[in-house]
């Protein structure tokens, strides 16, 4: 039985004929192969490579190192795995908050479509037993390989740093989860029709922030959003979460966050301040803030009960600015 499962296993992760509508080169379904062993396959084969996952959970931990790949998944293709920072690796040591990543993308060209990813990580408990550093667990990490990234209908579910970006990439109608910094990263993105939702957690004072981003000073877009809905879900207060922070990595003086929401609707969670500061450590070591004012944080044209005009540091663009706000410009593809 074992010996006869393996086989299958493997045939599922090999290439497939191409079918009329279904070039699949690797057909994987969960309860017969796994998601590790097609992109093993993928590796081999030295060219793009696509990939369908059937329905079902596909526990694993993965990087992508492939280019060109498409991975497309189906109705209930939930690819997940509970790692945080913090967290013992295989053979030693811990993971960081870009190591915690359920999928990790280190090529360029990737393409995902139709997959649920979720990082697993007991967040709710670790708050209440205080266990973690702040319990950072992404969900997809997108590295600074894998430039000419696209998201596309997928979900996204974490709590704290869900979604981290360090290349450029295009996310389109995804549904984007989590509470804290839950899309953050330094690269240049464009997401066009995504749902953004705040999630709650139990006993907590406020409920987050919605984008961090690291953007290099020298680099005119950040984190763009046009034509979203930030919402939240059923408990999340009125008046509880800010659009984001700017996030100077590692206390780099370099870095001067971008972020932008456009044509947005916008519930009422989002404070009517907006935005607020980031702490970080300068060159002297001591403990500063990067405030909204000197970082690069805009709206234009939202609308709904959150959104702007509202606080000296919740800046709108004029009509004239929002014109260079284009997906074109911003990721040039």
């Amino acid at each position: 039985m074992i010996a006869r499962r393996t086989l299958l296993a493997s045939a599922l992760a090999l290439p497939l004929p191409a079918r009329a509508g279904e070039p699949w080169d690797a057909v994987v379904d969960p309860a017969t192969g796994t998601l590790g062993a097609a992109l093993a396959q993928a590796e081999k084969a030295g060219r793009p490579f696509r990939i369908l996952l059937r329905p079902g959970i596909f526990t694993e931990k993965l990087t992508v190192r492939v280019p060109g790949l498409t991975l497309q998944g189906s109705p209930g293709t939930v690819l997940q795995y509970g790692t945080a920072a913090g967290t013992a690796k295989p053979g030693g040591g811990s993971w960081g908050t870009g190591g915690s990543g359920t999928l990790a993308i280190a090529a360029p060209n990737v393409t995902l479509r139709g997959l649920t990813i979720r990082n697993s990580f007991d967040y709710i408990g670790a708050r209440r037993d205080g266990a973690g550093n702040g319990a950072q667990a992404v969900a997809l990490a997108v590295g600074r390989e894998a430039d000419h990234m696209i998201v596309d209908r997928c979900v996204l579910l974490g709590y704290q740093d869900s979604f981290y970006l360090q290349a450029r990439s295009l996310i389109t109608d995804t549904r984007i989860v989590g509470g804290v910094d839950f899309i953050f990263g330094g690269a240049a993105a464009w997401f066009e029709g995504c749902e953004i939702v705040t999630r709650y957690v139990p006993n907590a004072d406020g409920f987050g922030y919605v984008a961090a981003p690291s953007t290099p000073a020298a680099q005119e877009f950040g984190l763009v959003f046009s034509r979203c809905r930030l919402r939240r879900e059923a408990g999340v207060p009125d008046g509880s979460t800010w659009l984001g922070r700017p996030w100077r990595a590692g206390g780099n003086m370099a870095l001067m966050g971008q972020a932008a929401f456009l044509q947005c609707w916008i519930d009422a969670h989002i404070r009517r301040e907006g935005w607020t500061w980031m702490g970080y450590k300068g060159p002297d070591g001591e403990q500063r803030r990067l405030t909204p004012p000197e970082a690069r944080l805009w709206e234009f044209g939202n609308a709904g009960p959150g959104a702007a005009p509202a606080g000296a540091d919740r800046r709108l663009l004029t009509a004239e600015a929002a014109k260079r706000f284009t997906r074109a410009n911003v990721i040039g593809f």
